[in-house]
């Protein structure tokens, strides 16, 4: 059975893997997703499910690589520890700004990301995750892949 010190300590490990996936849309640091996902973890896009880190950060390209500057706000972590699974949600506040001729449109969506989590030899990594859209605003149409404006 865990300690109460042993559940804080997982618990805060678990916040940072979602703070360090923000991180990384936002710095466009891809390979810093390989510190977030399990090999074989399984996300739930609003176009459907994608199996596979590699997979999963190719559908997180498709979407930003034409995008501006980006802002992903994460807070309301809820995360219970069962053993070596954990599961979570948080609220996401994530603000897109347009590139080269979109520059002056903006995008805003407010999420809830539900994830399950594995403790693996590398730390706590995402296994599953899906997104629950609760509001947009915006131009939608700045996500997608690069253009050549």
């Amino acid at each position: 059975m865990a300690t109460p010190t042993q559940d804080l300590l997982d618990r805060v490990a678990i916040v940072e893997v979602l703070d360090r996936y923000a991180t990384a849309l936002d710095r466009r640091d891809w390979a810093l997703l390989d510190d977030v996902f399990t090999a074989d973890a399984c996300v739930s896009f609003r176009a459907g499910e994608v199996i596979g880190s590699a997979a999963i950060v190719a559908a997180i390209r498709a979407h930003l690589d034409g995008c501006g500057p980006t802002q992903h706000l994460l807070g309301n972590y809820r995360v219970r520890i069962l053993g070596d699974r954990a599961e979570s949600a948080c609220y996401v506040r994530a603000i897109h700004v347009g590139a080269a001729a979109q520059v002056d449109r903006t995008y805003e969506v407010g999420i809830e990301y539900r994830d399950v989590l594995e403790r693996t030899g590398a730390g706590w990594r995402i296994a599953a995750r899906s997104f629950h859209t609760l509001w947009e605003t915006g131009s939608r149409e700045l996500l997608g892949p690069g253009r050549s404006d």
